[in-house]
């Protein structure tokens, strides 16, 4: 059995928020106590790639700060053994005022890498970056894409024996996303140790042999992959509202504010009868003009996506935009998923540029109960995940058991 690189046990990270008591006095102010993680205890064996998953603010990024050790634990202790190389927020170790170029050996530093392991790694750096033509530009300049692509390629070029990934793989485009997924699995069957965090439950399950489930700071489920992923897609189901609701991104052309789901029968009601009709409404802002841009949506059932619907099927690549707030809808009929728990991912970008990809917005349950006996026969637990939309024939050929099957 392999060793034990990373041991953490009764991990809690307490926070103090402040919060004004008064408009009047500007200085008044008490503190709360918020737990971003509590009696939190695992362990991660050498060459292992445990995939960590949750929603937002279940306390995966506050975990992988301490692994990295970035922020020092409240309560309890975290033993790791090997260098750590840490991806968690785009930009992180980079000084604006330096260029790509300034900014490989900056970052390479901080990562414990010698000026000369540097230099002999340099180009393949910056091949990997793809950003060749902008290495000696300040990176102040840089779009967010470009500094994942720089900062990624710096850490996992690091050889460290183990590497911590957070959630920067929403930002660039999909071919870089696979390159990066690539460049994890080729980490992984060398041998060392990855932390993978995302929303992207795909990429986890191809990925990561094991997995964590967090929620609000707790451990609520370790153990294989798939079994995780689906415990998490029912946590989804079981929490979520018909809509989820996003800030606007300044720094992002295009961005999400909301999306919901709603039966066409009982706009209501949040679960969806099996019978019923649904409509995936997506509401984004664009700020500038933008040619062929357009959104996704990913339909997924206990983490197996179903399908993938592009809008752009009726806008052309040389149609722009204009700036504004709009609202795309998806509909789907009755009789056409199963019952069970889905969760809805939706991507926003152009043929160029992929500016979000959200893998699990919103989550809701197709109900197979309250409907008719020949829809019930639909029940979940049979195979598959979608009713066939495909049509019957039946006829009669013969009146006697020995008709013979007729030609075409």
């Amino acid at each position: 059995m392999s060793e034990v690189v990373i041991s953490a046990e009764g991990l809690a990270k307490r926070y103090k928020i402040g919060n004004r008591r008064s408009r009047r006095a500007a200085t008044d102010t008490s503190q709360h106590e918020f737990w971003a993680l509590q009696d939190l205890s695992f362990e991660v064996r050498d060459g292992e790639v445990l995939g960590i998953v949750g929603r937002n603010g279940a306390g995966k990024t506050t975990l992988l700060k301490i692994l990295a050790r970035i922020t020092e634990p409240t309560k309890g202790s975290v033993r790791l053994t090997g260098r750590v190389g840490a991806l968690l927020e785009v930009g992180t170790g980079f000084h604006p005022e330096l260029t790509g170029r300034e900014n490989v050996f900056l970052n390479g530093g901080i990562l414990g890498m010698s000026r000369s392991e540097i230099r002999g790694k340099f180009d393949e750096i910056v091949a990997f970056s793809e950003i060749e033509r902008f290495i000696d530009t300040p990176v102040k300049r840089y779009s967010s894409g470009m500094y994942v692509r720089l900062a990624f390629a710096v850490a996992a070029h690091f050889e460290p024996e183990i590497l911590v990934i957070d959630e920067v793989l929403a930002v660039g485009d999909i071919a870089f996303q696979k390159k990066c997924l690539g460049k994890m699995h080729e980490v992984a069957t060398q041998g060392r140790t990855v932390l993978f965090v995302s929303h992207n439950t795909g990429a986890v399950v191809e990925l990561c042999t094991r997995a964590i489930l967090l929620e609000g700071g707790r451990k609520v489920a370790e153990g294989p992959v798939d079994q995780v992923i689906d415990t998490y897609s029912q946590l989804l189901g079981s929490n979520a509202g018909a809509s989820a609701v996003f800030e606007a991104d300044p720094n992002l052309a295009a961005s999400l504010l909301e999306v919901s789901v709603r039966s066409t029968a009982d706009a209501e009601r949040t679960g969806i009868d099996i019978a019923d009709g649904l409509e995936i409404a997506v509401c984004y802002r664009i700020s500038d003009r933008l040619p062929g841009l357009a959104v996704a949506l990913t339909l997924a059932r206990n983490s197996v996506p179903l399908l993938h619907a592009w809008s752009s099927e009726s806008i052309p690549d040389d149609e722009v935009a204009e700036p504004g707030t709009y609202v795309a809808n998806y509909a789907l009929p009755g009789m056409f998923l199963k019952g069970g728990f889905y969760t809805v991912g939706v991507i926003i970008g152009t043929p160029e540029t992929l500016y979000q990809d959200f893998r699990e917005v919103v989550a809701f349950e197709i109900d197979e109960l309250r409907t008719n006996s020949h829809s019930r026969s639909y029940r979940r637990d049979r195979p598959g995940h979608i009713i066939s939309p495909g049509s019957w024939r039946t006829e009669q050929v013969g009146s006697g058991l020995d008709a013979k099957v007729p030609s075409k």
